[in-house]
């Protein structure tokens, strides 16, 4: 099985998508945007404000709270050179705890305009009501195509604070635009909370308060993780086949109470968006994994665990989720926090995704595989029909509901 998917071609998910419609701005209502419907394997299209007539009773919907965090920021040097400093994750150190730094912390970051920068500190002097401070940016050792950047300051703010005041919101590059004062709102969900991400879970932008206090009152059960998506998002398969493609890591949290909560849920768990498809599902395999070695330390699930040694005899949803709560309880945690690098592609099986809300995504993209996984190839049809019918694509483009048989 593992040697068949490693062998996919990624060009069979491929499509042509014209450049006019990719959605470069989000539309004026969150909640107007087209929503694809595949139900029952038949194609509709609704409007994303139908969502709450269109969920199957007893649905539970799981939502990725994570928040975007004003990753890219500009340094201009005393020559006139711009060096542009994108911030992807911590070094060494948990995200929670580096957003509580409040003199210095350190990341791992991509350097633009790397040449300019040819040693020494740069600068940039901000003038806050009240906290006029500097930030320092000090480039030590490279990883790969990224650097280890010390970032320091003197006004007793917290990173969190800092990056908010020096950085901008980092939009996704097939935007072919710079972020502006508006995308600070729309290119967060309304229910945005723990800072991590340098991309949106773009799944939940359609969502308005009203429309959440609508299906609250239709009792519609919602748990929110968290997954911190990394620019790797918007890695390009550049291989043929996707066993070369190496998936990028990111982080996941979820707490003991959502653990008990899927436990509880008899219905549907549909998934808004693929980040939170991915929690799900590596919460399972890391509870596969402590049903075979219950004293693992942390949790990290590989791309192929799913179709390795640990597939071969599967445990039931609540088996698995009852092991993480067990390690949980062992190591003194309330919340899972662990990496997750899972590749799921056609021939994967759900063990927790019964459905899915999500965007339209990018030709030869993991994204569009992990949609395959769950549709088959049905994804073809529901392109062809998006783009026949004026659909928009993309972060701020239109939506989908997928609702396999």
């Amino acid at each position: 099985m593992l040697s068949d998917l490693q062998n996919i071609r990624i060009e069979d998910y491929d499509y042509p998508l014209p450049d006019d419609r990719i959605a470069r701005y989000p539309i004026s209502k969150r909640d107007q945007s087209k929503l694809l419907c595949l139900i029952d394997n038949q194609i509709s299209e609704k409007h994303f404000f139908d969502i709450p007539s269109l969920l199957p009773a007893d649905t539970m919907l799981v939502f990725n709270d994570t928040r975007v965090i004003h990753a890219r920021m500009r340094f201009q040097k005393d020559t006139g050179a711009v060096i542009e400093i994108f911030c992807l994750e911590p070094y060494q150190m948990a995200i929670s705890e580096a957003f509580e730094c409040r003199e210095r912390c350190t990341w791992v970051c991509l350097v633009g305009n790397n040449k300019r920068w040819r040693n020494g500190k740069i600068s940039m002097k901000l003038d806050t009501p009240g906290h006029p401070f500097e930030l320092i940016a000090t480039r030590h050792e490279a990883i790969g195509n990224s650097w280890i950047i010390e970032f320091s300051w003197s006004n007793g703010m917290s990173f969190a604070e800092v990056i908010e005041i020096a950085g901008q919101i980092p939009l996704p590059p097939y935007l072919g635009r710079d972020a502006e004062e508006s995308d600070a709102i729309r290119y967060q969900t309304v229910y945005a909370h723990h800072n991590g991400s340098v991309a949106a879970p773009t799944a939940g932008l359609h969502f308005t308060p009203e429309i959440l206090s609508s299906l609250d009152k239709q009792g519609v059960a919602m748990e929110y993780i968290t997954l911190h998506v990394g620019a790797g998002t918007f890695k390009p398969v550049t291989t043929d086949t996707i066993g070369e493609h190496d998936m990028h890591v990111e982080q996941v949290q979820v707490s003991v109470d959502n653990l008990h909560h899927f436990i509880e849920h008899q219905g549907p768990i549909i998934a808004v968006g693929t980040t939170s498809v991915r929690t799900l599902e590596s919460v399972y395999w890391f509870g596969c994994q402590l049903a075979i070695d219950p004293q693992l330390k942390k949790m990290h699930v590989n791309q192929w665990d799913p179709y390795g040694r640990i597939s071969d005899k599967p445990i039931s949803k609540r088996e698995a989720f009852e092991n993480v709560l067990s390690w949980m309880e062992r190591m003194g945690e309330t919340h899972l926090c662990g990496e997750t690098q899972l590749m799921i592609a056609p021939g994967y099986q759900y063990r927790v995704v019964d459905g899915l809300i999500t965007n339209f995504h990018q030709p030869k993209s993991t994204l569009l595989l992990l949609v395959s996984a769950l549709i088959g190839d049905r994804w073809h049809d529901c392109y062809r029909y998006a783009l026949s019918h004026q659909f928009r694509f993309l972060s701020y483009g239109d939506s989908c509901l997928f609702l396999p048989s």
